[in-house]
């Protein structure tokens, strides 16, 4: 089963480092039956694009939370493609999130696809999301429009043997 997990540069590049993306559980976005049953008339194609985005929307709020707790990172929501065995996954229940699975373990390094990873021209807008972010979610229409600026902009696709060259720019 293909799972987006979401992340940030500085915890991709510590999972290059561990091997693995972990600890486990892990929280992840793939085409589960909710999502497949919601977007009736979608191929799989526009559904895995339906998970990427909402594992793009949770990377812009781990990018809030590493800067509360000072994490110094480039401001690029960051979604990590990866290969799973669907019986390592179960389906999340939140109706606002149809795409959310669980992953019971951690992913090894091996297991990625792909990494997908905003553009340096969306650091600014992304910047401008996660200090939106909680105004947004206490219902500011121009913050929740701020945040959307982010979502604007489409993650460029890497493959495996480019994260090291992505890490280091």
């Amino acid at each position: 089963m293909r799972v987006y997990l979401p992340c940030t540069l500085p915890a991709l590049a510590r999972a290059v480092e561990a091997g693995e993306l972990g600890p486990a559980p892990l929280t992840g976005y793939a085409v589960t039956p909710a999502l497949t049953e919601w977007y009736a008339s979608g191929d799989t194609e526009e559904l895995e694009y339906v998970a990427l985005t909402e594992a793009a929307r949770a990377s812009l709020r781990m990018l809030a939370a590493d800067r509360a707790d000072g994490v110094p990172a480039a401001h690029r929501r960051v979604v990590v493609a990866a290969e799973v065995p669907d019986g390592s996954v179960s389906a999340g229940v939140d109706l606002e999130e149809r795409a959310r699975v669980r992953l019971a373990a951690a992913v090894p390094m091996a297991k990625v696809a792909a990494v997908h990873v905003d553009d340096h021209d969306a650091v600014g807008d992304v910047e401008a999301a996660v200090e939106a972010l909680p105004a947004a979610d206490d219902g500011d229409d121009d913050a929740r429009f701020t945040v959307d600026g982010a979502e604007a902009h489409e993650l460029m696709w890497y493959a495996t043997q480019e994260i090291p060259d992505l890490l280091g720019s």
